[in-house]
């Protein structure tokens, strides 16, 4: 294999791995359960999806403006425990936030610009659920 070949493969090689392990944002606490909030950018929303197989639940924010849905940050995340006790009240940084939660039944509640839905959702150790929380 002559010079030209081998960069050209270490460079195709280079550039497939950075995609592959884009970073996604660091892990935060509220209350003591962890999170990770992002999504802004190509890579980092892909690495924040392929990160979601491992945590039970992925929280998906967007909103319709001028038409058509687009992703939004901001968002105020609340989560209430079967007891109606608030367990989690963090800022979403990006249209994807990880949430670190046990198995149990949950009402989500999602603040954005003065408009408050809720969502309820039951958790199970082994399968991650997803919730699209959609504002008009």
């Amino acid at each position: 294999m002559n010079f030209f070949s081998k960069s050209f493969l270490i460079a195709g090689y280079l550039t497939c791995c950075s995609v592959a392990y884009a970073q996604i944002p660091d892990t935060q606490y509220s209350q003591g359960i962890s999170y990770i909030s992002g999504g802004v950018g190509e890579e980092e929303s892909s690495a924040i999806l392929a990160e979601a197989k491992q945590w039970p639940l992925l929280l998906e924010l967007s909103q319709l403006e001028n038409g058509r849905g687009v992703w939004i940050f901001g968002a105020k995340i609340k989560i209430l425990d079967a007891k109606n006790q608030v367990i989690f009240d963090a800022q979403a940084d990006g249209p994807y936030i990880l949430i670190n939660l046990t198995a149990g039944q949950y009402l989500i509640e999602a603040s954005y610009q003065g408009v408050l839905q809720k969502r309820p959702v039951l958790i199970q150790a082994s399968a991650p659920q997803k919730l699209s929380i959609f504002w008009k």
